[in-house]
């Protein structure tokens, strides 16, 4: 009996070398699964789905709020989420545009969207989607006009690009002529000396001069000399129409 049992155990001493090594293979050669231990598989599949709900949830809230303020722009800027972002400061204090060096370029960028690419560190309207530069959004472009001359800033000190400069521009001149937003004409103080009749283009106009027979309108019409050529040329080719 003994015999037989020591038999067999090195019967399978000699297989179980071509058996393991199959079985090694596959354990390096399949994919791992990327389980926690301290989770079952269950629950991480659930936290998966959870956060892409949630996710989805996100980008509709933020599609549906950007939406909103295409239709009013100006209510962006009476929102609870733009008071937390940028306070009561304009939309461009504190920006620094990235650029080569300690000194800024003269000029601002171009553009900072073009098609799908977006620069790095956008303009402060470029960066922010629910900014929109239209003419009744006024708190928005009363915080691009100077309050000492009524002007414009320039972009190097808001930092805008080029484009949304242009878009500001044209802005403030509907708004301003559709009334939203308020300018100030200089007052000229007219003297007396302008208001008389006694100059030379408001009075009345001087009696035309005397003429006798055969004297010009113009004194220096008397003094040019035709050429003869040129006289000749006229005479044969009117000959017919003068008398």
């Amino acid at each position: 009996m003994a015999a037989s049992v020591q038999s067999v155990a090195k019967v399978l001493l000699r297989l179980t070398p071509s058996i393991l090594q199959p079985l090694r293979i596959y354990q390096r050669l399949r994919p791992r699964a990327s389980f926690s231990p301290v989770f079952p598989p269950s629950h991480t599949f659930c936290q998966a789905a959870a956060l892409q709900e949630e996710g989805a949830a996100q980008a509709a809230q933020a599609a549906e709020a950007l939406s909103r303020y295409r239709e009013k722009p100006w209510a962006y800027l009476e929102s609870e989420e733009f008071m937390e972002k940028y306070g009561s400061d304009p939309v461009w204090t504190g920006y620094r545009r990235n650029h080569k060096g300690g000194i800024p370029p003269q000029k601002t960028r171009k553009t900072c969207i073009r098609g799908d690419k977006i620069c790095g560190n956008p303009c402060p309207i470029c960066r922010d989607p629910n900014i929109i530069v239209h003419h009744q959004n006024v708190k928005l472009l009363e915080q691009f006009i100077s309050p000492y001359t009524g002007m414009l800033f320039d972009p190097t000190k808001t930092g805008v690009c080029m484009k949304q400069q242009k878009k500001l521009t044209e802005a403030i001149d509907a708004s301003r002529n559709h009334g939203f937003l308020s300018f100030q004409i200089p007052h000229v103080d007219f003297t007396k000396e302008n208001y008389s009749n006694s100059h030379d283009a408001v009075g009345l106009t001087p009696p035309p001069p005397s003429l006798t027979s055969g004297e010009s309108w113009y004194k220096w019409y008397d003094q040019i000399t035709p050429d003869e050529s040129e006289v000749a040329k006229v005479t044969t080719k009117y000959k017919a129409y003068l008398k």
